[in-house]
């Protein structure tokens, strides 16, 4: 009978290991939908960019269980030096850069020279990126050369530094939030941004 019964509790085991690897973990964003964005949205973001001379919009801010990820897009005018303290970084945000059109320096690099940190009260710290630090220059930094379809990943804690735009650059913005710092934005939220009167330049 001994034997029965352990040879019953092995085999019970067995296929509840079984039934476990079958169906695998839980998803880490239970039930979630997924965000689509029309071209036609993320046009308009640039129409208003020019429009209004913003430079960094966010279109969407998505849940995605174990992380926000934001949907950006950003207009940058001509640009011959650097305006001072220009140098970004952003203390737990991560950022993807994929080039729609237009030319451009980027320096990027982790040592920050006379750091600086940027105000609470920023819009773009509020809602966009999250805390951080601005600066004068990168030490050591290194220069890419962006033109359209190219791709860049810049990790929380790096440094970025337009040096140089050749005439503008446009391109869309991820954005990778795994400490959630940044708000949710739907797209109710966004067709209401963009049906607003026109906000004064900054």
């Amino acid at each position: 009978m001994r034997h029965t019964l352990t040879a019953l509790a092995l085999v019970l085991c067995f296929a509840a290991g079984t039934m476990w690897a079958q169906s695998g973990p839980e998803p880490t964003c239970t039930m979630c939908p997924a965000s689509y964005i029309d071209v036609s949205e993320l046009q308009a973001y640039t129409r208003k960019a020019i429009a209004e001379r913003l430079t960094d919009q966010q279109v969407r801010d998505v849940e995605i269980g174990k992380a926000h990820v934001g949907i950006g897009m950003v207009y940058r005018g001509k640009l011959d030096r650097p305006a001072p303290d220009s140098v970004a970084e952003h203390d737990q945000v991560s950022e993807v850069y994929h080039i729609i059109e237009g030319t451009a320096t980027l320096v990027t690099g982790p040592d920050l020279v006379n750091k600086q940190r940027r105000p609470a009260t920023l819009e773009t710290v509020r809602l966009f990126n999250g805390p951080g630090n601005n600066s004068s220059s990168i030490r050591n930094g290194v220069e890419h050369h962006l033109k359209a379809g190219d791709v860049i990943v810049i990790p929380a804690g790096t440094g970025h530094w337009f040096t140089k735009i050749d005439d503008h650059i446009n391109y869309l913005m991820v954005r990778i939030d795994p400490d959630k710092v940044t708000p949710i934005r739907d797209e109710a939220m966004s067709k209401a941004y963009l049906a607003a009167p026109a906000r004064p330049a900054r």
